[in-house]
């Protein structure tokens, strides 16, 4: 039987009020930016909770629900593709976890990043962690917020376009969703800014 692994609750002590940051969207072809910033009780547990990409929808759609009760304070920040294309994807990733932790009800005391590098413009001091959806029970709730916010809206969106299966690849450029732009061109949702791989020359 596989071990469950437990995430830990903290980076620094139990008495600072530590935000987790992450987003969802910033590989893909069409569709908005979603980061979300989640402050967790001191010394929370969770055995389930860990980074979005390893647990199944249904799962993560639950663990949104209790991360939202349970939870001291949570925002989250979508950025469109037309911004996506007028600030480029980093500046993008930046500026949406940047308005999630400011739209935060609790101001946080610390904020645990995940990923390499950050342009902070909150004022509150950070911590950039690789992995650290894989890691800390904070930024891990995070993920999941901002994919299941991301999902919901690119579920919508395929009504909308369902030629280009969003609701099973999430605007991702995965086979399928290639050989739907090739077919059908790109649509108001896709990102100018990206580009498919191997791509010879296409009209959009």
């Amino acid at each position: 039987m596989k071990q469950e692994t437990i995430l830990r609750s903290c980076y620094s002590s139990s008495s600072f009020i530590e935000c987790g940051c992450d987003e969802a969207g910033r590989g893909a072809l069409a569709g908005p930016l979603f980061a979300a910033a989640v402050i967790l009780p001191p010394d929370y547990h969770h055995p389930q909770i860990n980074d979005s990409k390893k647990l199944s929808r249904k799962l993560r759609e639950n663990l949104r629900f209790e991360i939202e009760r349970d939870a001291l304070a949570y925002a989250v920040f979508q950025v469109s593709e037309k911004s996506i294309d007028e600030m480029n994807i980093l500046n993008a990733t930046f500026f949406a976890m940047n308005q999630a932790v400011l739209k935060l009800q609790v101001t946080p005391e610390l904020l645990l990043i995940d990923g390499n590098r950050f342009r902070n413009e909150t004022g509150i001091p950070y911590h950039c962690i690789i992995g650290g959806d894989s890691k800390y029970l904070s930024i891990a709730a995070a993920s999941i917020l901002a994919k299941t916010y991301r999902d919901e809206t690119m579920r919508q969106l395929s009504q909308e376009f369902p030629m280009y299966d969003w609701e099973n690849n999430m605007g991702y450029s995965t086979k399928n969703h290639q050989e739907s732009i090739l077919t059908y061109g790109r649509c108001k949702y896709h990102r100018k800014s990206f580009h498919l791989k191997n791509q010879l020359k296409i009209d959009f």
